[in-house]
């Protein structure tokens, strides 16, 4: 990645609409892959997360009003056991995806209300089992009564496949981009960001809702090869890796009792064992599921720390002459 100017806010666009139907099942090779490279790269995700880990005890973090402390002791790193959520390009981004609407920033909630999250990134190269430097980092997810940005007048309580029937239109021309169900230009809770020289992300979001079908999960796609140009566009060679990530249960049974998420009751919330893609997505060896610490040492309904590890299969990147661009 090459930054020709300084880091403005800037959008993701696509020429065309990837795929963006139903949510892929994965194929038991792919399964058996990711696991194998999981496994080879254990140790070092191991030392990776100790790393991360001491580098955070300290660490402070800048709202827009308010400087937060981090007062979590060490004992809490025993509670960090996510080994590596592996990214491939045959996941789909699913029916939400809008790179229009994807904005470069290291804080994505804007005026969303929710329990604050600031999610710690690591990426992988599973190849080396090495961090990756200098890769973006896309992430998108509903709010907290299920909305989507850029979706706001479609309903969550709706499954997309009605929705698609209700407007008359052929699940497989919108897969292939020739209809843009987009209704709007909010950017909310959509945002991207490289890693550092270590490899790490961090971005700031709240926890998110739900809505019909779903367990509640975040999107997220790394591009290896992009730039930064000094007009305001975005370019990358390569089909990025995909993937979804989640929540362990009995947290998002604490969160979705509190307000606004009490305030979405016209359908009951999928859990992540009733849900149709995490059966898949953990099977295998790898884990999706975001490890949790709270911010202030106590009470995570005040704001948690998420970290994750991706792993990134860079000898099955697909390249291509996708093209991101200004909004």
């Amino acid at each position: 990645m090459h930054l020709l100017s300084t880091l403005p806010t800037l959008a993701l666009v696509a020429t065309a609409m990837a795929h963006a139907g139903p949510h892929d099942i994965l194929s038991r090779s792919e399964i058996s892959r990711r696991s194998e490279m999981g496994l080879k790269c254990r140790e070092n995700v191991a030392q990776y997360h100790e790393r991360r880990w001491k580098r955070n005890i300290d660490r402070r973090w800048h709202g827009h009003n308010t400087t937060y402390s981090v007062h979590t002791e060490a004992p809490y790193y025993e509670s960090i056991q996510n080994d590596t959520c592996v990214l491939t390009p045959e996941v789909t981004e699913g029916p939400y995806v809008y790179p229009p609407s994807q904005t470069l920033r290291q804080d994505m909630s804007e005026d969303q209300p929710g329990v604050p999250l600031w999610l710690d990134i690591g990426v992988l190269d599973m190849a080396t089992c090495e961090p990756l430097e200098d890769v973006l980092i896309d992430m998108w997810h509903c709010n907290a009564t299920g909305s989507y940005s850029s979706f706001t007048h479609l309903s969550p309580n709706t499954p997309f496949l009605e929705l698609l029937e209700q407007k008359g239109i052929n699940e497989s021309d919108y897969q292939i981009g020739v209809t843009d169900l987009h209704t709007d230009e909010t950017t909310f809770l959509r945002g991207m960001w490289p890693t550092d020289k270590n490899g790490m992300m961090e971005m700031k979001t709240v926890f998110p809702g739900f809505y019909i079908q779903r367990a509640i999960h975040i999107h997220v796609q790394v591009h290896t090869n992009w730039t930064l140009r000094e007009n305001g566009t975005i370019t990358t060679g390569n089909l990025v890796s995909t993937g979804q990530l989640y929540f362990d249960e009995a947290l998002e049974e604490k969160i979705m009792s509190l307000e606004p998420y009490t305030y979405h009751t016209e359908i009951n919330r999928t859990t992540n064992a009733e849900d149709s893609v995490f059966p898949y997505d953990t099977t295998g060896g790898f884990n999706p599921v975001v490890d949790v610490v709270p911010m202030d040492g106590k009470d995570v309904t005040k704001g948690m720390i998420g970290y994750i590890t991706l792993g990134v299969d860079t000898t099955a990147i697909e390249y291509g002459d996708n093209y991101l661009g200004d909004s």
